[in-house]
């Protein structure tokens, strides 16, 4: 049987290593191994960024929430509860949106928390 030689898929992944390298500064987008031990660093940098992004997404909806409810006369929590036991299920993304586009219908969400508080 033939000797199957490796030169064509290290070269290929070499490439490949190195297309994602693209931009970096200096030696980290030119020579292999440094360009290796770059790309697999910024691959954990932007697996971490995912996760940041929806904390500091939901972080951003209740502090938005938040500012509203306070217009309205109510705080966060206190809000949040009413609207549970009046069973209203609109998520954070959603309200906080809400909030900045229709004060108008968020104040009738305030005034709906109110009242299932109230009972």
């Amino acid at each position: 049987m033939a000797r199957i030689k490796g030169a064509m898929m290290t070269r290929k992944r070499r490439k490949k290593t190195l297309k994602l390298a693209k931009g970096y500064f200096g030696a980290k987008s030119k020579l292999f191994k440094t360009a290796k031990e770059a790309v697999m660093k910024s691959g954990n940098y932007a697996y971490i960024g995912r996760k940041l992004k929806k904390r500091d997404f939901r972080r951003l909806w209740i502090t938005r929430i938040s500012a509203a409810a306070k217009m309205n006369g109510m705080n966060y929590s206190t809000f949040m509860n009413g609207l549970k036991k009046a069973g209203v299920e609109i998520n954070r993304k959603m309200l906080a949106d809400i909030a900045v586009s229709d004060a108008a219908g968020f104040a009738t969400l305030v005034q709906t928390a109110k009242d299932a508080l109230a009972k």
